[in-house]
């Protein structure tokens, strides 16, 4: 339970935030027009902004986080001249 609770909670970014918004406006539309396709729609954008998945399924657009720029060390290269 606490899992979920940590997964509904954490990491709202603008993107998730508008996946909920799209998935609330074509809940009430395809309630009010009553269109099945709308429903599902909605239905797929809330479990996107639910599950904080987007259209690359878990994390699969994954990019890594920028290292501090302190936290490496520099290595002096040496080169040899060929003649």
């Amino acid at each position: 339970m606490n899992r979920l609770k940590a997964m509904l909670m954490s990491e709202w970014d603008l993107m998730r935030i508008v996946r909920l918004a799209i998935g609330i406006w074509l809940g009430i539309e395809a309630v009010m027009q009553m269109e099945v396709f709308a429903g599902l729609a909605s239905a797929f954008f809330l479990y996107q902004a639910i599950t904080g998945t987007g259209c690359c399924g878990a994390q699969g657009c994954y990019a890594p986080l920028r290292s501090k720029a302190g936290s490496q060390s520099i290595q002096d290269i040496e080169y040899e001249e060929v003649k």
